[in-house]
């Protein structure tokens, strides 16, 4: 029996391993969510001062994604491979620094947890597959497209336009969907959010969304097809309805303070990917009935 024969064979196993590789991830992706913007900042920074003629003024250390080591951001202490344990070290550790006693942030144990449970619940859906495998994938940049954004209304074209590309390489095989609905979800997919932008923009002289929100929606186009855009963007209004007026009513947030679309469409994303067939199959069923 071979390795994929002995996955599939032993479900337990296979969802516990997929569940402790997410845990694994969902660590690196505290990392990607916290530098990543800053890296970009950084270059954005970098860019201007070369087009100005101005002398670079940025710190000449090196800070990517490996470097520098993590640290406490209280004391500095450099965090240890034992202190680095996802989940397992904060639980350890009490939620606290080892040398300084400064709490740590409940989010990174959070995003850890969080990443693993989604992992699974892919790894549930799709079982031993290659689909498991880009949907693991997706979903993780995903949740680090959320966060970014919720932190930042940002979603990085070093995230976005990779999972474009992905998306439509992934149809050749036809793993989601195939090479013409893959195509046509793409280009629809962004050019029904930029036309929004411009309705918007052309009655209110506001910006309504970003540029990042139309290649995100593109790329779903891309991985899913034309044919559940229409899902994905009926879910997507409706929990970013709810969720704002939940924050109105609950945490008094200001009615004129920008809303990130983007954790919206990408949950709205995901559930397509995951429940998508079957949220349409059953409209359909429910409308014959009607």
């Amino acid at each position: 029996m071979d390795f994929w024969g002995f996955l599939s064979q032993n479900p337990a196993f296979f969802l516990i391993a997929v569940g402790c590789l997410g845990l694994v991830v969902g660590s690196f992706l505290n990392v990607v969510i916290l530098r990543l913007p800053v890296m970009l900042e950084n270059r954005w920074r970098h860019e201007c001062q070369q087009f100005l003629g101005q002398a670079p003024q940025d710190s000449q250390e090196r800070f990517d994604l490996m470097t520098p080591a993590s640290h406490c951001p209280h004391c500095g202490h450099r965090i240890g491979a034992w202190e680095n344990i996802p989940l397992l070290s904060w639980l350890l550790l009490r939620g606290r620094c080892r040398v300084c006693g400064n709490p740590i942030s409940l989010r990174y144990p959070l995003i850890e947890s969080l990443t693993a449970v989604f992992s699974v619940m892919v790894a549930w859906n799709f079982g031993v597959s290659a689909q498991t495998l880009w949907a693991l994938v997706l979903t993780w940049n995903l949740i680090a497209l959320t966060m970014i954004d919720i932190d930042h209304q940002l979603l990085p074209d070093a995230i976005t336009l990779p999972l474009l590309w992905l998306g439509l390489l992934l149809s050749l095989p036809q793993t989601f969907t195939d090479p013409q609905s893959s195509i046509l979800g793409a280009v629809a997919g962004y050019m029904i959010l930029w036309s929004v932008y411009q309705l918007f923009r052309l009655i209110t002289g506001k910006e309504g969304m970003g540029y990042g929100d139309f290649k995100l929606l593109a790329a779903f186009g891309a991985w899913l097809g034309w044919q559940m855009l229409p899902l994905i963007i009926l879910l997507s209004s409706l929990v970013g309805a709810i969720a704002g007026i939940c924050m109105i009513l609950l945490r008094g947030r200001d009615r004129s303070l920008p809303i990130p679309f983007g954790p919206y469409l990408a949950v709205a994303g995901w559930i397509a990917l995951l429940w998508g067939r079957d949220l349409i199959h059953w409209y359909l069923q429910l409308s014959k009935l009607g």
